[in-house]
Order: C-alpha cells, then sequence, then structure tokens
C-alpha cells in the first residue's frame, strides 16, 4: 500500500472520529425548526390586534395559519411546545443520572471528560427548566382569554411558590396580582411586564393593568404602538409565509409540468438525466478522497479549532457581533483552505476537461437558479414535514439558525447574510457540486453520483435532523448543476436558500422582539 494512501486512511480515521461525534451529540439536542412555529404564532397574535383598512387581509392569513380562534390555536401550540419541552427535559435528566452513574468506573483520564460534560448538561437542564417555566407562564396568559382566569392565577401561583429564577418569579407575581386586581399605584408591575415579556404578551398585560387603573391616556397610546406593531407583523407574515407559499405551489406547477414532459418526450426532456451527460474525469477515486477528507472534514474539523485554541477566546463570552465575525472568519478560513486543498489535488491534471468548474455569465443560469429554488421549495417543506415526526423536535440544528433569531442588528445580519448566502454557496457549490459529483459519475450512474454527493453535503452539515431535507435540498442542486453545466446556476440557488432562510429567520426573531 502506498504511503499517501496510507496517511489518508489514517486522516480519515482522525477526521471521522468529530464528525461522528457532532451527529451524536446533535440527536438529543432541540431543533431550531421546533421553535419556529411558535415564533410564527407570537406574529399572528401581535397581529390580531390590527384594527385597520385592511382587516380582511390579515383575517385570512391568521385563518390559514392559526384557524378562526387565534388565541385558542396559540394556546394549543404553547402546550404542545411545553410537552416538547418537557420530553426533552426527561432525556437530559436521563442523561445526566447515566453520566454519574459511570464516574465510580470512571479512571483519572476519562473522569475529567465526564465531568466537563456533566457540567454541560446541567447547563442544558437549567435551561430546559427555565424555558419551560416562561412557556408556562405564557400558557397562563392565554388561559385568559379563554375565560379561564382561575386557572392562569393558579399557573402564575405556581411558578411563584416554586421557581428558582428571580425574573419568572417576578413576573408571575405581577400578572397574579393584575388579574386578582390586587395592583397598587405604588408598585412596580408595569415595570416588571415591560422588561420581561414582549410582543403581544407585553401589550395584553400592560392593556389589563390601565385597564384596572383606569389610565385612559396610557391606553390609548399603547394601542396606537400596537396598531404599528401589528400592521408591521403583518407585512412579515407576508414574507415569511404567504410569498413562500406561492413560490412552492408554482413549484408543484414546475415538478407537474417536468415530469409529463419527462413522460412524452423522454430523452429531449428537461429531466431527462442519463450517462450521456457524465464529465469526463481525469482523476481515480483517491483524489476527491483527498480533497473531502484532507481539505474539508480534516482542515474544518481538526486543523481549524486547534489553530483558532491558540486565540484563546471564550466564544461564549462574545457579543452577537463578535459571534457574527467569528464565524464568517471560521468559514472563510475553511473556504480558503478547502479551495486551496482540492486546486493543489488537481492541478497535475491541468488543463481540465471543458465542462469543470464552468462560470458562464451569458448563459440561462438565471432561469435554473430561480426554477430549481422553486421546484426545492415544496420538496424540501414537505420532507421537513416528515422529518420533523420523526425526529420528535430532535436532531440538532445549525447553530447559525439561532443566532439569526437572536439577531436583531443590521450589521449582524450583514455578515450573517455574506456568510450564509455569498461565502458558503461559492464554497460548496465548488466543493460538492463543481468537484465531488462530477468525480463520482466516473465510478457511478448520474443519479447515483447525484444522490452520494447530495447525501455527503448534508451529513457535511452536523446535524442529524437535517441530512434528510439537506439531501433533497442537495439533489436538486445537483439536477440544476448537471443540466445547466453552469456552477452559476447552483450557486444562485443555494443562496436563494440560504438568504430566505435567513431572512425569515431574522424577522420572526423580530417579531418576537418587538
Amino acid at each position: 500500500m502506498k504511503t499517501k494512501r496510507i496517511i489518508l486512511i489514517v486522516l480519515t480515521v482522525i477526521s471521522l472520529i468529530p464528525l461522528l461525534l457532532s451527529l451524536i451529540s446533535s440527536f438529543n439536542q432541540a431543533q431550531v425548526q421546533s421553535n419556529l412555529q411558535l415564533y410564527q404564532t407570537n406574529l399572528v397574535l401581535q397581529a390580531s390586534e390590527f384594527s385597520g383598512d385592511n382587516i380582511e387581509e390579515f383575517e385570512k392569513i391568521s385563518n390559514s395559519f392559526l384557524g378562526q380562534n387565534p388565541y385558542k390555536s396559540a394556546l394549543q401550540q404553547y402546550k404542545e411546545a411545553k410537552k416538547l419541552s418537557r420530553k426533552n427535559l426527561g432525556k437530559l435528566e436521563n442523561e445526566l443520572k447515566s453520566f454519574q452513574e459511570s464516574q465510580s468506573t470512571a479512571n483519572s483520564i476519562t473522569l475529567f471528560s465526564t465531568s466537563s460534560q456533566q457540567e454541560k448538561i446541567q447547563i442544558e437542564l437549567d435551561q430546559q427548566r427555565k424555558e419551560i417555566e416562561r412557556l408556562t407562564l405564557k400558557i397562563g396568559l392565554l388561559e385568559t382569554t379563554q375565560e379561564e382566569s382561575k386557572q392562569a392565577l393558579e399557573i402564575w401561583k405556581n411558578i411563584q411558590e416554586n421557581s428558582s429564577f428571580s425574573d419568572l418569579n417576578n413576573t408571575a407575581n405581577a400578572l397574579k396580582k393584575i388579574w386578582s386586581d390586587q395592583v397598587t399605584q405604588t408598585e412596580d408591575t408595569e415595570l416588571t411586564i415591560e422588561k420581561q415579556l414582549n410582543g403581544w404578551f407585553r401589550y395584553y398585560s400592560l392593556k389589563k393593568l390601565y385597564q384596572i387603573e383606569n389610565r385612559e391616556n396610557d391606553l390609548i397610546l399603547l394601542e396606537n404602538q400596537q396598531q404599528e406593531a401589528a400592521q408591521q407583523a403583518l407585512i412579515k407574515l407576508t414574507f415569511v409565509a404567504i410569498i413562500p407559499l406561492i413560490g412552492g405551489l408554482i413549484g408543484v406547477g414546475i415538478i407537474i409540468f417536468v415530469f409529463i414532459q419527462l413522460a412524452l418526450k423522454k430523452e429531449s426532456a428537461i429531466l431527462a438525466i442519463d450517462d450521456r451527460l457524465k464529465w469526463q474525469t481525469p482523476w481515480t477515486m483517491e483524489i476527491p478522497w483527498q480533497v473531502l477528507v484532507v481539505g474539508f472534514f480534516f482542515f474544518g474539523q481538526i486543523v481549524l479549532p486547534i489553530l483558532f485554541s491558540f486565540v484563546n477566546l471564550d466564544i461564549t463570552q462574545l457579543s452577537l457581533r463578535g459571534k457574527a465575525v467569528y464565524v464568517l472568519i471560521t468559514y472563510v478560513t475553511m473556504s480558503l483552505g478547502g479551495i486551496g486543498v482540492l486546486y493543489w489535488s488537481v492541478k497535475p491534471f491541468f488543463p481540465l476537461p471543458k465542462d469543470w468548474f464552468k462560470f458562464n455569465w451569458l448563459s440561462n443560469w438565471l432561469v435554473w437558479g430561480f426554477g430549481g429554488y422553486l421546484v426545492a421549495l415544496p420538496l424540501v417543506v414537505i420532507v421537513s414535514l416528515i422529518n420533523q415526526n420523526i425526529w420528535d423536535g430532535q436532531g440538532g440544528s445549525n447553530p447559525l439558525l439561532s443566532l439569526a433569531l437572536e439577531g436583531q442588528d443590521v450589521v449582524v445580519l450583514a455578515i450573517f447574510y455574506f456568510t450564509a448566502a455569498i461565502a458558503a454557496p461559492f464554497y460548496e457549490e465548488i466543493m460538492f457540486r463543481g468537484f465531488l459529483l462530477p468525480s463520482l459519475t466516473r465510478y457511478l450512474p448520474l443519479w447515483g453520483a447525484i444522490g452520494i454527493s447530495s447525501f455527503i453535503f448534508a451529513v457535511a452539515h452536523l446535524n442529524l435532523s437535517e441530512v434528510l431535507p439537506l439531501t433533497v435540498l442537495g439533489i436538486v442542486l445537483g439536477i440544476v448543476y448537471t443540466k445547466s453545466r453552469n456552477l452559476l446556476s447552483s450557486m444562485l440557488l443555494h443562496s436563494l436558500w440560504n438568504s430566505g432562510t435567513l431572512i425569515s429567520l431574522f424577522l420572526l426573531g423580530s417579531g418576537a422582539n418587538s
């Protein structure tokens, strides 16, 4: 066996360890997507107070998401979210118990690692317990909209007496006083509500407070502010839900059309993909193996963490802007390293055959990119819905999604947008569609190459719950690149997908914090 191949095998094993550990650790992590419905519900609740000229437009949007009674539907969704959080809490408690039991048999080498992991789980447990209480507190407010004030008071009393989180304890106490008509002008109830609640929940609580205190001027001002917020919520809902829905319906139409055309025209159809479209691949499987292992996984999973360890930077202590800059620097560094290894690996085969790494600005790449995006919308959404049932809200998510939800700063959004909608499509399309897919066609049928490259693309994102939907997205990207023979088309599709996701998260997050 050649020395180079032995080195590749060793690097593959080393690279697979953190890859597998990341996938395994994502198993019990909650999906960000599982909370997105609550964010959308918060927007609808905010918009439910709208009383302007376009009230009929809102009612159509509201009914499509939360039915005739948005408050009742929102209550149900919050109860489902609480149920899922309790399930996550149970898993974390079991995981902590298993670590504690293993300490009795752990040796001195593994004891530190076990203790560190146990500390991490304990932090996650506290966060999950606080999230459950936060959901419970809001469930109490939603219960009052269903004329269940007595039940709401019991909920808040229980939080007040048993919560170990002072902010939630104070909020529950304030709400209990408001709905018991026990508020006095000297108390800081209003300040507590403004500080601890947001969106519709803050408005609804303050409205009740001003009513029992007969503060007419403050009530009028609050109503005016709420109308502005409700109008903005309507606009956000239109972008987050209606536009993708229309795009998805167009995508369904395109899918039906191309399959009918395939049945009628066969080899000359748009969707006709056979071995005539294969690339001429001048290298053996050792080259893509080398590029993926050394340039992508080893560099990203081993080299980069070692390099950044010398900086001695505590990421958790960074501001949101700092985290955004860190993510950008990390991704750009990984991209430069990966492309460098790719160039070094294929350089001996220059000049490459004509269809490799093509960027043709004068072709119909815009049509392929936009068309592929519209087709991907219904396919990935349907698969994602099935996927959520499979994973039941578990399986982890890209950490960038959580940061995008938190980020209500234009600078942060701009940095994330450059990372997700420009840098990521450029690098990943070169690696997975421009290089890996054509390389595999030397050994596999074209559909097999598209499928395998899409699966590796999905696994590279390091979250189990994302493997299935990202594989479907990768297949659409692969078909678009195979037929267009232009990396600009798949890069555009990839950029549109990431842009839509990022902007939707930003809007949903802004709705929750307004």
